[in-house]
Protein backbone atom coordinates (compact mmCIF):
# COMPACT_ATOMS: atom_id res chain seq x y z
CA UNK A 1 0.00 0.00 0.00
CA UNK A 2 1.17 3.13 -1.29
CA UNK A 3 2.05 6.25 1.97
CA UNK A 4 -0.46 8.53 0.38
CA UNK A 5 -3.36 5.67 0.42
CA UNK A 6 -2.59 4.88 3.68
CA UNK A 7 -2.87 8.64 4.99
CA UNK A 8 -6.39 9.01 2.98
CA UNK A 9 -7.57 5.64 4.50
CA UNK A 10 -6.28 6.84 7.78
CA UNK A 11 -8.39 10.18 6.72
CA UNK A 12 -11.48 8.14 5.90
CA UNK A 13 -12.03 5.92 9.31
CA UNK A 14 -11.51 9.15 11.32
CA UNK A 15 -14.17 10.62 10.09
CA UNK A 16 -15.91 7.65 10.20
CA UNK A 17 -15.25 7.51 13.42
CA UNK A 18 -16.39 11.05 14.45
CA UNK A 19 -19.83 10.50 12.30
CA UNK A 20 -20.55 7.37 14.83
CA UNK A 21 -19.72 9.66 18.07
CA UNK A 22 -21.53 13.22 16.92
CA UNK A 23 -25.05 12.35 17.44
CA UNK A 24 -25.01 10.70 20.84
CA UNK A 25 -22.26 12.75 22.53
CA UNK A 26 -24.00 15.91 21.13
CA UNK A 27 -27.23 14.85 22.33
CA UNK A 28 -25.48 13.95 25.62
CA UNK A 29 -23.91 17.28 26.27
CA UNK A 30 -26.88 18.99 25.97
CA UNK A 31 -28.69 17.09 28.19
CA UNK A 32 -25.43 17.25 30.54
CA UNK A 33 -25.82 21.35 30.68
CA UNK A 34 -29.45 21.72 30.12
CA UNK A 35 -30.61 19.49 33.64
CA UNK A 36 -31.57 20.55 36.73
CA UNK A 37 -30.09 17.86 38.52
CA UNK A 38 -27.33 17.57 41.03
CA UNK A 39 -25.81 14.19 41.46
CA UNK A 40 -24.43 13.05 44.72
CA UNK A 41 -20.97 13.35 44.15
CA UNK A 42 -21.78 17.01 42.47
CA UNK A 43 -23.24 18.03 45.71
CA UNK A 44 -20.16 17.37 48.24
CA UNK A 45 -17.93 19.08 45.72
CA UNK A 46 -20.61 22.24 45.86
CA UNK A 47 -20.83 22.31 49.92
CA UNK A 48 -16.72 21.74 49.54
CA UNK A 49 -16.57 25.31 47.63
CA UNK A 50 -20.13 27.03 48.95
CA UNK A 51 -21.30 27.43 45.64
CA UNK A 52 -25.14 27.15 44.86
CA UNK A 53 -25.25 25.59 42.10
CA UNK A 54 -29.07 26.74 41.33
CA UNK A 55 -28.56 30.23 41.39
CA UNK A 56 -28.63 32.17 38.16
CA UNK A 57 -25.91 33.91 37.22
CA UNK A 58 -25.97 37.57 35.31
CA UNK A 59 -22.67 37.89 32.64
CA UNK A 60 -19.98 39.65 35.64
CA UNK A 61 -20.72 37.16 37.78
CA UNK A 62 -20.22 34.54 35.74
CA UNK A 63 -17.26 36.07 34.88
CA UNK A 64 -15.70 36.84 38.08
CA UNK A 65 -16.44 32.75 38.54
CA UNK A 66 -14.19 31.88 35.56
CA UNK A 67 -11.79 34.71 36.72
CA UNK A 68 -11.79 33.47 40.43
CA UNK A 69 -11.39 30.10 39.67
CA UNK A 70 -8.88 30.59 37.14
CA UNK A 71 -6.34 32.65 39.63
CA UNK A 72 -6.67 30.12 42.47
CA UNK A 73 -5.37 27.58 40.12
CA UNK A 74 -2.48 29.69 38.92
CA UNK A 75 -1.48 30.12 42.39
CA UNK A 76 -1.77 26.32 43.49
CA UNK A 77 -0.21 25.04 40.47
CA UNK A 78 3.06 27.69 40.84
CA UNK A 79 3.19 26.98 44.95
CA UNK A 80 3.33 23.34 44.07
CA UNK A 81 6.05 23.35 41.35
CA UNK A 82 8.04 25.63 43.60
CA UNK A 83 7.40 23.04 46.62
CA UNK A 84 8.29 20.26 44.86
CA UNK A 85 11.53 19.19 46.33
CA UNK A 86 10.38 18.81 49.48
CA UNK A 87 6.87 17.01 48.34
CA UNK A 88 7.00 13.02 47.96
CA UNK A 89 7.17 11.42 44.68
CA UNK A 90 9.23 14.15 43.34
CA UNK A 91 12.02 11.49 42.21
CA UNK A 92 14.59 13.76 43.29
CA UNK A 93 13.60 16.48 41.48
CA UNK A 94 14.70 20.17 42.62
CA UNK A 95 11.58 22.73 43.19
CA UNK A 96 10.85 24.22 39.58
CA UNK A 97 12.53 28.21 39.15
CA UNK A 98 9.96 31.13 39.70
CA UNK A 99 10.19 31.98 36.04
CA UNK A 100 9.41 28.48 34.88
CA UNK A 101 7.43 27.90 37.03
CA UNK A 102 4.99 30.54 36.24
CA UNK A 103 5.22 30.31 32.53
CA UNK A 104 3.91 26.49 33.18
CA UNK A 105 0.97 27.44 36.01
CA UNK A 106 0.11 29.87 33.25
CA UNK A 107 0.40 27.55 30.57
CA UNK A 108 -1.78 24.76 31.86
CA UNK A 109 -4.11 26.77 33.63
CA UNK A 110 -4.85 28.94 30.03
CA UNK A 111 -5.67 25.32 28.42
CA UNK A 112 -2.19 26.06 26.96
CA UNK A 113 0.13 23.44 27.62
CA UNK A 114 3.00 25.60 26.38
CA UNK A 115 6.24 23.16 28.18
CA UNK A 116 9.58 25.22 27.96
CA UNK A 117 10.78 22.38 30.11
CA UNK A 118 11.71 18.34 29.91
CA UNK A 119 8.65 16.63 31.85
CA UNK A 120 10.31 13.54 32.19
CA UNK A 121 13.70 15.30 33.27
CA UNK A 122 11.42 17.90 35.53
CA UNK A 123 8.10 17.11 37.14
CA UNK A 124 8.11 14.32 39.53
CA UNK A 125 4.95 12.34 40.33
CA UNK A 126 2.63 14.99 42.70
CA UNK A 127 3.25 17.72 40.28
CA UNK A 128 2.44 15.73 36.83
CA UNK A 129 -0.95 13.84 38.18
CA UNK A 130 -2.07 16.62 40.93
CA UNK A 131 -1.62 19.65 39.11
CA UNK A 132 -0.47 19.03 35.48
CA UNK A 133 -3.43 16.50 34.81
CA UNK A 134 -6.36 17.81 36.90
CA UNK A 135 -5.76 21.13 35.19
CA UNK A 136 -6.07 19.45 31.85
CA UNK A 137 -9.33 18.74 32.99
CA UNK A 138 -10.43 21.72 34.74
CA UNK A 139 -9.52 24.38 32.59
CA UNK A 140 -11.05 22.25 29.70
CA UNK A 141 -14.22 22.26 31.29
CA UNK A 142 -13.96 26.31 31.97
CA UNK A 143 -13.80 26.68 28.36
CA UNK A 144 -16.95 24.45 27.45
CA UNK A 145 -18.58 26.55 30.39
CA UNK A 146 -17.96 29.75 28.40
CA UNK A 147 -19.06 28.16 25.34
CA UNK A 148 -22.24 26.92 27.38
CA UNK A 149 -22.82 30.23 28.32
CA UNK A 150 -22.97 32.24 24.70
CA UNK A 151 -25.30 29.22 24.11
CA UNK A 152 -27.62 30.34 26.24
CA UNK A 153 -27.37 33.67 25.47
CA UNK A 154 -28.70 33.23 21.94
CA UNK A 155 -31.22 30.64 23.51
CA UNK A 156 -32.90 32.83 26.20
CA UNK A 157 -34.53 35.71 25.86
CA UNK A 158 -35.40 39.15 28.18
CA UNK A 159 -33.36 37.67 30.77
CA UNK A 160 -29.74 38.95 31.20
CA UNK A 161 -28.66 35.36 32.95
CA UNK A 162 -26.32 32.68 31.55
CA UNK A 163 -26.65 29.69 34.00
CA UNK A 164 -24.66 28.88 36.83
CA UNK A 165 -20.25 28.76 36.34
CA UNK A 166 -19.72 26.45 39.48
CA UNK A 167 -22.69 23.79 37.96
CA UNK A 168 -21.02 23.99 34.05
CA UNK A 169 -17.46 23.79 35.78
CA UNK A 170 -18.11 20.21 37.97
CA UNK A 171 -20.78 18.87 35.59
CA UNK A 172 -18.52 19.20 32.42
CA UNK A 173 -15.66 17.68 34.75
CA UNK A 174 -17.66 14.97 36.17
CA UNK A 175 -20.22 13.62 33.88
CA UNK A 176 -18.22 14.72 30.38
CA UNK A 177 -14.66 14.54 30.37
CA UNK A 178 -13.96 12.31 33.96
CA UNK A 179 -15.76 9.20 31.91
CA UNK A 180 -14.72 9.47 28.76
CA UNK A 181 -11.06 10.00 29.81
CA UNK A 182 -11.70 6.80 31.75
CA UNK A 183 -12.56 4.67 29.01
CA UNK A 184 -9.54 6.23 26.93
CA UNK A 185 -6.78 5.65 29.42
CA UNK A 186 -7.83 2.02 29.29
CA UNK A 187 -7.29 1.82 25.50
CA UNK A 188 -4.55 3.59 26.14
CA UNK A 189 -2.83 1.17 28.38
CA UNK A 190 -4.34 -1.65 25.82
CA UNK A 191 -2.34 -0.04 23.48
CA UNK A 192 0.76 -0.39 25.25
CA UNK A 193 0.94 3.25 26.95
CA UNK A 194 2.35 3.14 30.49
CA UNK A 195 0.47 3.88 33.84
CA UNK A 196 2.22 3.79 36.73
CA UNK A 197 4.70 5.29 39.78
CA UNK A 198 7.60 3.74 38.70
CA UNK A 199 11.41 6.00 39.92
CA UNK A 200 13.94 6.52 37.87
CA UNK A 201 15.86 3.06 36.19
CA UNK A 202 18.07 2.43 33.76
CA UNK A 203 17.45 0.57 30.36
CA UNK A 204 19.29 -0.82 27.42
CA UNK A 205 22.64 -0.81 26.31
CA UNK A 206 23.79 2.34 24.15
CA UNK A 207 27.07 2.66 22.70
CA UNK A 208 29.05 1.36 26.12
CA UNK A 209 26.50 3.43 28.52
CA UNK A 210 22.79 2.90 29.23
CA UNK A 211 19.34 5.50 29.29
CA UNK A 212 17.56 6.29 32.47
CA UNK A 213 13.58 6.25 32.12
CA UNK A 214 10.97 7.39 34.83
CA UNK A 215 7.59 5.86 34.60
CA UNK A 216 4.40 7.94 35.35
CA UNK A 217 0.32 8.18 35.48
CA UNK A 218 1.21 8.39 31.38
CA UNK A 219 -2.16 6.90 30.17
CA UNK A 220 -4.39 8.96 32.25
CA UNK A 221 -2.53 12.01 31.04
CA UNK A 222 -2.25 11.66 27.92
CA UNK A 223 -6.06 10.68 27.54
CA UNK A 224 -7.42 14.19 29.26
CA UNK A 225 -4.38 15.75 27.07
CA UNK A 226 -5.91 14.73 24.34
CA UNK A 227 -9.62 15.02 25.06
CA UNK A 228 -9.51 18.42 26.77
CA UNK A 229 -7.53 19.80 23.96
CA UNK A 230 -4.70 20.59 26.09
CA UNK A 231 -1.45 18.98 24.82
CA UNK A 232 1.04 18.88 27.39
CA UNK A 233 3.10 15.32 27.10
CA UNK A 234 4.77 13.30 29.91
CA UNK A 235 7.19 13.03 28.12
CA UNK A 236 9.64 16.05 26.06
CA UNK A 237 8.82 13.55 22.92
CA UNK A 238 5.14 14.22 23.57
CA UNK A 239 2.73 12.05 21.41
CA UNK A 240 5.84 10.89 19.63
CA UNK A 241 6.96 9.19 22.43
CA UNK A 242 6.37 5.28 22.69
CA UNK A 243 5.18 5.61 26.37
CA UNK A 244 2.67 7.88 25.14
CA UNK A 245 1.86 6.54 21.90
CA UNK A 246 2.83 3.29 20.95
CA UNK A 247 1.31 2.17 17.86
CA UNK A 248 -0.58 3.38 14.72
CA UNK A 249 -3.78 2.64 16.24
CA UNK A 250 -3.66 4.35 19.47
CA UNK A 251 -2.09 7.09 16.87
CA UNK A 252 -5.51 7.16 15.25
CA UNK A 253 -7.31 7.23 18.35
CA UNK A 254 -5.31 9.86 20.33
CA UNK A 255 -6.31 12.31 16.67
CA UNK A 256 -9.80 11.06 17.61
CA UNK A 257 -10.33 11.98 20.87
CA UNK A 258 -8.80 15.33 20.12
CA UNK A 259 -11.61 16.01 17.52
CA UNK A 260 -14.09 14.29 19.15
CA UNK A 261 -15.77 17.08 21.74
CA UNK A 262 -15.23 19.97 19.31
CA UNK A 263 -16.90 18.98 16.79
CA UNK A 264 -19.94 16.94 18.21
CA UNK A 265 -20.35 20.57 20.62
CA UNK A 266 -22.13 22.05 17.36
CA UNK A 267 -24.76 19.29 17.76
CA UNK A 268 -25.08 20.11 21.81
CA UNK A 269 -25.43 23.69 20.27
CA UNK A 270 -27.78 23.33 17.61
CA UNK A 271 -30.21 21.69 20.52
CA UNK A 272 -30.09 24.12 22.88
CA UNK A 273 -30.96 26.54 20.52
CA UNK A 274 -33.81 24.90 19.03
CA UNK A 275 -32.35 24.50 15.70
CA UNK A 276 -30.08 21.59 14.85
CA UNK A 277 -29.52 23.09 11.42
CA UNK A 278 -28.09 25.60 12.64
CA UNK A 279 -25.89 23.61 14.75
CA UNK A 280 -25.14 21.40 11.29
CA UNK A 281 -24.13 25.02 9.57
CA UNK A 282 -21.31 25.40 11.82
CA UNK A 283 -20.35 21.53 11.75
CA UNK A 284 -19.97 22.12 7.59
CA UNK A 285 -18.22 25.32 8.62
CA UNK A 286 -15.72 23.70 11.03
CA UNK A 287 -15.21 20.47 8.55
CA UNK A 288 -14.46 22.63 5.45
CA UNK A 289 -12.08 24.28 6.82
CA UNK A 290 -10.24 20.97 8.50
CA UNK A 291 -10.46 18.90 5.72
CA UNK A 292 -9.18 21.73 3.47
CA UNK A 293 -5.96 21.84 5.91
CA UNK A 294 -5.60 18.55 6.22
CA UNK A 295 -5.65 17.67 2.24
CA UNK A 296 -3.29 20.99 1.85
CA UNK A 297 -0.54 19.38 4.53
CA UNK A 298 -0.55 16.12 3.29
CA UNK A 299 0.10 17.20 -0.42
CA UNK A 300 2.80 19.64 0.88
CA UNK A 301 4.57 16.73 2.71
CA UNK A 302 4.11 14.35 0.36
CA UNK A 303 5.53 16.59 -2.66
CA UNK A 304 8.26 14.86 -3.81
CA UNK A 305 11.28 18.02 -4.44
CA UNK A 306 14.75 15.90 -5.02
CA UNK A 307 16.37 12.99 -4.59
CA UNK A 308 16.21 12.76 -0.87
CA UNK A 309 12.25 12.83 -0.94
CA UNK A 310 11.73 10.77 -3.56
CA UNK A 311 13.70 8.10 -1.66
CA UNK A 312 11.94 8.40 1.45
CA UNK A 313 8.32 8.90 -0.17
CA UNK A 314 7.80 12.36 1.30
CA UNK A 315 9.38 14.59 3.73
CA UNK A 316 10.58 12.22 6.37
CA UNK A 317 12.60 14.25 8.42
CA UNK A 318 11.86 14.54 12.30
CA UNK A 319 8.56 12.25 11.50
CA UNK A 320 7.99 8.90 13.16
CA UNK A 321 8.40 5.63 11.24
CA UNK A 322 5.42 4.47 13.47
CA UNK A 323 2.98 6.66 12.01
CA UNK A 324 4.69 8.16 8.35
CA UNK A 325 3.81 11.24 6.74
CA UNK A 326 0.09 10.87 6.48
CA UNK A 327 -0.84 10.28 9.98
CA UNK A 328 1.67 12.75 10.92
CA UNK A 329 0.06 15.31 8.74
CA UNK A 330 -3.34 14.77 10.14
CA UNK A 331 -1.87 15.02 13.70
CA UNK A 332 -0.55 17.87 12.96
CA UNK A 333 -3.85 19.45 11.32
CA UNK A 334 -5.56 18.18 14.42
CA UNK A 335 -4.05 20.06 16.81
CA UNK A 336 -3.18 23.35 15.10
CA UNK A 337 -6.67 23.70 14.42
CA UNK A 338 -7.53 23.19 17.87
CA UNK A 339 -5.70 24.07 21.30
CA UNK A 340 -4.02 20.79 21.74
CA UNK A 341 -0.49 21.19 20.85
CA UNK A 342 0.25 17.40 21.27
CA UNK A 343 3.45 16.92 18.48
CA UNK A 344 3.74 13.59 17.07
CA UNK A 345 6.10 14.82 14.55
CA UNK A 346 8.69 17.55 14.88
CA UNK A 347 6.86 20.74 13.35
CA UNK A 348 10.01 22.55 12.38
CA UNK A 349 11.21 19.74 10.50
CA UNK A 350 7.62 20.29 8.01
CA UNK A 351 8.98 21.77 4.44
CA UNK A 352 8.04 25.41 4.55
CA UNK A 353 4.86 25.64 3.69
CA UNK A 354 3.43 23.17 5.66
CA UNK A 355 4.73 25.10 8.34
CA UNK A 356 3.03 27.75 7.66
CA UNK A 357 -0.21 25.98 7.33
CA UNK A 358 0.37 24.88 10.94
CA UNK A 359 0.75 28.92 11.87
CA UNK A 360 -1.94 29.65 9.82
CA UNK A 361 -4.49 26.63 11.36
CA UNK A 362 -3.79 28.57 15.25
CA UNK A 363 -4.01 32.13 13.61
CA UNK A 364 -6.90 31.40 12.25
CA UNK A 365 -8.34 31.79 16.24
CA UNK A 366 -8.30 27.61 16.36
CA UNK A 367 -11.63 27.28 15.24
CA UNK A 368 -12.01 23.90 13.18
CA UNK A 369 -12.86 22.57 15.26
CA UNK A 370 -10.72 24.79 17.71
CA UNK A 371 -10.47 23.89 21.46
CA UNK A 372 -13.16 22.37 23.72
CA UNK A 373 -15.80 25.31 24.64
CA UNK A 374 -13.10 27.64 22.94
CA UNK A 375 -13.22 26.25 19.62
CA UNK A 376 -17.43 26.85 19.47
CA UNK A 377 -17.61 30.09 20.99
CA UNK A 378 -15.01 31.27 18.58
CA UNK A 379 -17.02 30.19 15.23
CA UNK A 380 -20.38 31.82 16.58
CA UNK A 381 -18.29 34.98 17.36
CA UNK A 382 -17.00 34.34 13.80
CA UNK A 383 -20.86 33.76 12.67
CA UNK A 384 -21.90 37.08 13.87
CA UNK A 385 -18.86 38.93 12.01
CA UNK A 386 -20.22 37.03 8.94
CA UNK A 387 -24.20 37.96 9.42
CA UNK A 388 -22.63 41.47 9.86
CA UNK A 389 -20.64 41.58 6.63
CA UNK A 390 -23.67 40.52 5.05
CA UNK A 391 -25.87 42.95 6.41
CA UNK A 392 -23.56 45.76 4.99
CA UNK A 393 -24.35 44.46 1.72
CA UNK A 394 -27.77 44.90 1.55
CA UNK A 395 -28.45 47.54 4.02
CA UNK A 396 -30.52 45.64 6.73
CA UNK A 397 -29.93 45.21 10.30
CA UNK A 398 -28.51 42.12 10.87
CA UNK A 399 -29.68 38.81 12.94
CA UNK A 400 -28.27 35.50 13.92
CA UNK A 401 -30.90 32.78 15.59
CA UNK A 402 -33.10 35.86 16.20
CA UNK A 403 -31.15 38.02 17.95
CA UNK A 404 -30.60 41.60 16.46
CA UNK A 405 -27.23 42.21 15.84
CA UNK A 406 -26.28 45.80 16.74
CA UNK A 407 -23.31 48.02 17.49
CA UNK A 408 -23.24 46.90 20.97
CA UNK A 409 -22.83 43.31 19.94
CA UNK A 410 -20.33 44.10 16.67
CA UNK A 411 -17.97 46.36 19.60
CA UNK A 412 -17.81 42.75 22.22
CA UNK A 413 -17.08 40.81 18.54
CA UNK A 414 -14.07 42.84 17.36
CA UNK A 415 -12.52 43.27 20.65
CA UNK A 416 -12.97 39.96 20.23
CA UNK A 417 -11.11 39.10 17.48
CA UNK A 418 -8.37 41.83 17.77
CA UNK A 419 -6.84 40.40 20.74
CA UNK A 420 -4.90 38.16 20.03
CA UNK A 421 -3.72 39.23 16.86
CA UNK A 422 -2.55 41.94 18.74
CA UNK A 423 -0.54 39.71 21.39
CA UNK A 424 1.01 37.83 18.74
CA UNK A 425 2.36 40.50 16.79
CA UNK A 426 3.31 42.82 19.49
CA UNK A 427 5.41 40.31 21.24
CA UNK A 428 6.89 38.79 18.37
CA UNK A 429 8.29 42.52 17.02
CA UNK A 430 9.55 43.07 20.41
CA UNK A 431 11.35 39.97 20.92
CA UNK A 432 12.70 40.26 17.33
CA UNK A 433 13.44 44.19 17.91
CA UNK A 434 15.45 43.47 21.42
CA UNK A 435 19.25 42.37 21.41
CA UNK A 436 18.53 39.10 23.65
CA UNK A 437 15.80 37.33 22.65
CA UNK A 438 17.14 36.42 18.83
CA UNK A 439 20.04 34.63 20.91
CA UNK A 440 17.42 31.80 21.56
CA UNK A 441 16.57 31.00 17.59
CA UNK A 442 18.44 27.70 16.21
CA UNK A 443 17.97 29.43 13.00
CA UNK A 444 18.71 32.47 11.12
CA UNK A 445 16.58 33.76 8.17
CA UNK A 446 12.90 33.36 7.56
CA UNK A 447 12.76 29.87 9.48
CA UNK A 448 14.04 31.65 12.52
CA UNK A 449 11.74 34.18 12.46
CA UNK A 450 8.98 31.27 12.22
CA UNK A 451 10.18 30.02 14.96
CA UNK A 452 9.76 33.28 17.29
CA UNK A 453 6.53 33.84 15.55
CA UNK A 454 4.90 30.01 16.30
CA UNK A 455 6.10 30.51 19.94
CA UNK A 456 3.72 33.75 20.23
CA UNK A 457 0.75 32.27 17.91
CA UNK A 458 0.97 29.04 20.25
CA UNK A 459 0.54 30.70 23.17
CA UNK A 460 -1.77 33.61 22.85
CA UNK A 461 -3.67 30.95 21.17
CA UNK A 462 -3.83 28.63 23.71
CA UNK A 463 -1.93 25.95 21.45
CA UNK A 464 1.36 24.95 23.10
CA UNK A 465 3.17 23.08 20.67
CA UNK A 466 6.15 24.64 19.16
CA UNK A 467 8.82 24.96 16.42
CA UNK A 468 11.46 23.77 18.90
CA UNK A 469 14.27 24.84 17.61
CA UNK A 470 13.22 28.07 19.84
CA UNK A 471 14.99 27.85 23.19
CA UNK A 472 12.17 29.10 24.95
CA UNK A 473 13.63 28.14 28.43
CA UNK A 474 14.67 31.93 29.47
CA UNK A 475 13.46 34.58 31.37
CA UNK A 476 12.51 36.68 28.59
CA UNK A 477 10.12 33.69 26.91
CA UNK A 478 8.73 32.00 30.28
CA UNK A 479 7.42 35.44 31.06
CA UNK A 480 6.37 37.18 27.86
CA UNK A 481 4.93 33.72 26.60
CA UNK A 482 3.57 33.18 30.16
CA UNK A 483 1.73 36.61 29.64
CA UNK A 484 0.17 36.37 26.52
CA UNK A 485 -1.34 33.07 27.26
CA UNK A 486 -3.04 34.53 30.35
CA UNK A 487 -4.21 37.29 28.25
CA UNK A 488 -5.20 35.30 25.13
CA UNK A 489 -7.30 32.70 27.13
CA UNK A 490 -8.98 35.04 29.50
CA UNK A 491 -9.37 38.55 27.54
CA UNK A 492 -11.35 36.93 25.14
CA UNK A 493 -13.52 34.95 27.41
CA UNK A 494 -14.54 38.81 29.08
CA UNK A 495 -16.12 39.59 25.71
CA UNK A 496 -17.54 36.48 24.83
CA UNK A 497 -19.62 37.15 28.15
CA UNK A 498 -20.38 40.37 27.78
CA UNK A 499 -21.86 39.33 24.03
CA UNK A 500 -23.44 35.98 25.57
CA UNK A 501 -25.32 38.80 28.03
CA UNK A 502 -26.48 41.12 25.87
CA UNK A 503 -27.71 38.95 23.62
CA UNK A 504 -29.61 37.10 26.54
CA UNK A 505 -31.51 40.56 27.56
CA UNK A 506 -32.50 40.47 23.96
CA UNK A 507 -36.71 39.69 22.87
CA UNK A 508 -36.32 37.75 19.59
CA UNK A 509 -36.93 39.56 16.81
CA UNK A 510 -39.56 37.05 14.10
CA UNK A 511 -38.12 35.89 11.23
CA UNK A 512 -39.16 37.95 7.92
CA UNK A 513 -38.51 37.81 3.76
CA UNK A 514 -35.48 39.61 4.24
CA UNK A 515 -34.06 37.61 7.07
CA UNK A 516 -30.52 35.65 6.07
CA UNK A 517 -30.79 31.91 6.07
CA UNK A 518 -28.10 31.16 8.39
CA UNK A 519 -28.24 27.24 7.93
CA UNK A 520 -27.81 27.05 4.34
CA UNK A 521 -24.96 26.13 2.07
CA UNK A 522 -24.83 30.07 1.10
CA UNK A 523 -24.14 31.12 4.54
CA UNK A 524 -21.31 28.71 5.34
CA UNK A 525 -19.59 29.81 2.36
CA UNK A 526 -19.59 33.19 3.55
CA UNK A 527 -18.73 32.48 6.91
CA UNK A 528 -15.55 30.39 5.69
CA UNK A 529 -14.42 33.35 3.17
CA UNK A 530 -14.88 35.82 6.93
CA UNK A 531 -12.78 33.19 8.76
CA UNK A 532 -10.09 33.13 6.04
CA UNK A 533 -10.19 37.11 4.95
CA UNK A 534 -11.14 38.91 8.28
CA UNK A 535 -8.56 36.68 10.29
CA UNK A 536 -5.99 34.93 8.12
CA UNK A 537 -5.10 38.15 6.29
CA UNK A 538 -4.49 39.90 9.49
CA UNK A 539 -1.40 37.53 9.51
CA UNK A 540 -0.47 37.52 5.78
CA UNK A 541 2.57 40.44 6.26
CA UNK A 542 4.10 38.30 8.94
CA UNK A 543 3.82 35.10 7.19
CA UNK A 544 5.24 36.29 4.17
CA UNK A 545 8.42 37.21 6.14
CA UNK A 546 8.87 33.54 7.45
CA UNK A 547 7.12 30.57 6.62
CA UNK A 548 6.00 31.43 2.85
CA UNK A 549 9.62 33.18 2.45
CA UNK A 550 11.02 29.98 3.25
CA UNK A 551 8.38 27.54 1.22
CA UNK A 552 9.18 29.99 -2.17
CA UNK A 553 12.68 29.67 -1.74
CA UNK A 554 12.99 25.84 -1.37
Amino acid sequence: MSPVLAGVLQLLALIAALALAYRPLGDYMAKVYSSEKHYRPEKWIYKAIGANPSAEMRWPAYLRGVLAFSAVSVLFLYALQRAQGILPGSLGFSAIDPDQAFNTAASFVANTNWQSYYGEQAMGHVVQTGGLAVQNFVSAAVGMAVAVALVRGFARSRTGELGNFWADLVRGTVRILLPIAVIGAIVLVACGAIQNFAGIHEVGQFLGGTQQWNGGAVASQEVIKELGTNGGGYFNANSAHPFENPTPFSNLFEIFLILVIPFALTRTFGRMVGSLRQGYAILATMATIWIGFTALMMWTEFSHHGPALQAAGGAMEGKETRFGIGASAIFSVATTLTSTGAVNSFHSSYTGLGGGIQLLGMQLGEIAPGGVGSGLYGMLVMAIIAVFIAGLMVGRTPEYLGKKIGTRQIKFAACYILITPALVLCFTAAAMALPTPPHSMLNSGAHGFSEVLYAYTSGANNNGSAFAGLNADTQWYNSTIGIAMLLGRFLPMVFVLALAGSLAEQKPVPETAGTLRTDKPLYTGLLVGTILIVTGLTYFPALALGPLAEGLAS
